[in-house]
């Protein structure tokens, strides 16, 4: 694929992160994904899943920022997010994991109400929908990150899966 085709399809990806769509990415999106997160699952801000919550977004943020943020205006364009998708992030995915990894393991926590350390397929589609994925989408990538169809989805999966999703850019069919 080449470069140009790559830029276009990872200005796709900024939607997920633009919650509010106005246009750039901001502290203000990850914290209110943690709050729809925390709101869906019946949890409280205070508790220690809903403080992981928001310090694994407040690092996620300040993350992307540190790679994309170019001007320092605490926002990130879509412009700046290509560019700092296809500077950084497509030659080292594994980088932008585990800057989304307190973020994660803090989101799958909060989907797995009886603690058993993974959280379940309709818990993680469940998350999915909340952050903005489609129904079936959000379906779709829940049963996928099952890989031993346990109906557990773990950390690690978690994380490459997301890796993947905003740093490798699957060619057409």
């Amino acid at each position: 694929m080449d470069s140009a085709e790559y830029e276009r399809k990872i200005a796709f990806r900024f939607a997920a992160f633009d919650q509010d769509g106005n246009g750039y990415i901001d502290r203000a999106d990850f914290s209110a994904a943690a709050a729809r997160l925390l709101a869906e699952f019946g949890t409280t801000a205070r508790c220690d899943k809903g403080q992981a919550l928001y310090t694994g977004a407040e690092a996620l943020w300040q993350g992307m920022a540190g790679i994309a943020d170019v001007d320092g205006d605490q926002r990130v364009t879509r412009e700046e997010f290509v560019g700092g998708a296809v500077k950084r992030l497509r030659d080292n995915p594994e980088r932008f994991a585990e800057i989304a990894r307190p973020f994660l393991r803090a989101a799958l926590a909060v989907a797995d109400p009886d603690g058993a350390g993974a959280a379940s397929v309709p818990g993680v589609e469940r998350a999915l929908r909340v952050l903005g994925a489609s129904a079936e989408t959000a379906d779709l990538a829940a049963r996928s990150l099952d890989a031993d169809q346990d109906g557990r989805i773990t950390e690690d999966g978690v994380v490459a899966a997301f890796a993947t999703y905003f740093t490798v850019i699957e060619p057409d069919a």
